[in-house]
């Protein structure tokens, strides 16, 4: 996984918890980076499971929900670092059904090893798309809060029905119907 995510969530733990969470969930994981991360390193899945887990476990607030907000902060990084990708599109359905060939093919340039989820499209109208997320790492929440800032970027809503193909997480439907 990359470092820039592990440095972003860090930022983030940072801002809404304060330095001091940052620390503990730092010292109660057993991390092989010693939680030092740099934004091109690259590091294993298991240590930002381990940092959202004890993030969880001592905020009271579900993985999920952190997922969602740590996607949210995240798609701000995205307008401020790469303007010129989301400049791209002028339709959030349109931008959302080329995740797969074209972004993850940009970030593929940036991040030659970058380990991204699939993204299939099985049905797209003007107003509605239906994909499947597939990924090994469950973090379709990080999607589905990508996806709510993408409305809100181009000033629009969308109601997003997220169906569990594989109760694990690992296979998702999402259903976006734009408002």
């Amino acid at each position: 996984m990359k470092g820039i995510v592990f440095t972003e969530f860090l930022d983030l733990v940072e801002e809404k918890f304060g330095l001091e969470m940052v620390d503990k969930i730092i010292s109660q994981s057993k991390l092989e980076s010693e939680g030092i991360y740099t934004s091109i390193g690259t590091y294993s899945f298991s240590e930002m499971l381990q940092l959202l887990t004890n993030l969880s476990n001592n905020t009271g607030v579900s993985t999920d929900d952190l997922l969602l907000v740590y996607a949210e902060h995240f798609f701000s990084v995205i307008e401020t670092s790469y303007p010129g990708l989301l400049a791209t599109y002028n339709d959030p359905i349109e931008m959302l059904a080329s995740i797969e060939d074209h972004i993850h093919v940009e970030v593929q340039k940036i991040y030659p090893d970058a380990e991204l989820p699939t993204f299939i499209i099985e049905e797209q109208t003007e107003n509605s798309l239906i994909m499947i997320y597939k990924s090994s790492r469950a973090m379709h929440h990080f999607g589905l809060g990508l996806m709510n800032k993408t409305f809100e970027h181009f000033n629009s809503t969308a109601s997003i029905v997220l169906e569990k193909i594989k109760e694990d997480g690992t296979e998702v439907k999402f259903i976006v119907n734009k408002n």
